[in-house]
């Protein structure tokens, strides 16, 4: 794997009007239509999401999901094909990437100011989201330094997303070959034991690994991290991305004064 650097300009992430997340005032969605919106976000750009798989994901009933999703349809916010298969409208795409900014504003101050464990903040920031006013929005991205991704390193908006670089699978990562932790994807924040192993072994956004050993027969893979051997099966290990070579080091937020 060769050894490409990325480096871009700083880009601040796109403001929003106080008051409106797009052409929608910010008061219209309940906290549970933004958990949902939130979901279906996640799917973007990935396998079609059905409206079942859609209910075990929320871990709510099918007819709870089905009632949720005629409310979001309504609104112009999602659509549902034939087959059941459920995805987000133009405007559906704008509240949800509003939403999804809240959310990664509340995690960069629960994981960075609040010191809430690395592993924990997802759940919280849920909780948070939904109450984030436009003028607290505001200061919160003033005080944590304009984040461009959340603390696992996602991208804030579908913007954003389209100016940084992808990143690889770290299981397709070659023995021998270092690489840097770039993001934990969105998929792999769902399995909270995999995010506390991951950060048990310090391998977060920024991180330098060296990739040991690579075995299809075993369906795993062993790197050496800042805390010594890791083994990761080699599912897991595709819904982590990392860069190849000497990144730029302006793709890793650090909250001004909070460093450490």
């Amino acid at each position: 794997m060769g050894g490409r650097r990325f480096s871009r300009a700083r880009m601040r992430p796109a403001s929003y009007p106080v008051g409106v997340t797009g052409n929608r005032e910010r008061s219209e969605t309940s906290a549970a239509e933004q958990a949902y919106l939130l979901a279906i976000r996640q799917s973007r750009g990935g396998d079609p999401l059905s409206a079942a798989d859609l209910a075990r994901r929320m871990s709510v009933s099918p007819q709870a999901t089905s009632e949720m999703l005629r409310r979001l349809s309504g609104a112009g916010l999602v659509e549902i094909g034939e087959q059941r298969n459920v995805c987000l409208t133009a405007k559906g795409n704008q509240e949800a990437d509003a939403i999804y900014r809240r959310h990664a504003l509340a995690e960069w101050l629960l994981a960075s100011v609040l010191r809430i464990p690395w592993a924990e903040i997802d759940p919280e920031a849920i909780r948070l989201q939904a109450h984030i006013s436009p003028r607290v929005e505001a200061a919160l991205d003033e005080l944590l330094g304009h984040p461009e991704t959340c603390p696992h390193g996602n991208p804030i908006d579908e913007a954003i997303a389209k100016q940084r670089p992808e990143g690889v699978a770290l299981s397709d990562v070659d023995a021998g070959e270092r690489a840097t932790v770039y993001r934990i994807t969105e998929a792999a924040e769902e399995d909270g034991g995999l995010v506390s192993y991951l950060q048990a072994r310090g391998l977060r956004p920024g991180t330098q690994v060296t990739i040991l050993a690579r075995s299809e027969s075993t369906d795993s893979l062993t790197l050496e991290g800042p805390r010594g051997r890791v083994t990761l099966g080699l599912r897991p290990a595709r819904l982590i991305r990392v860069l190849e070579g000497e990144p730029d080091p302006t793709l890793f937020h650090t909250v001004p004064g909070h460093e450490g």
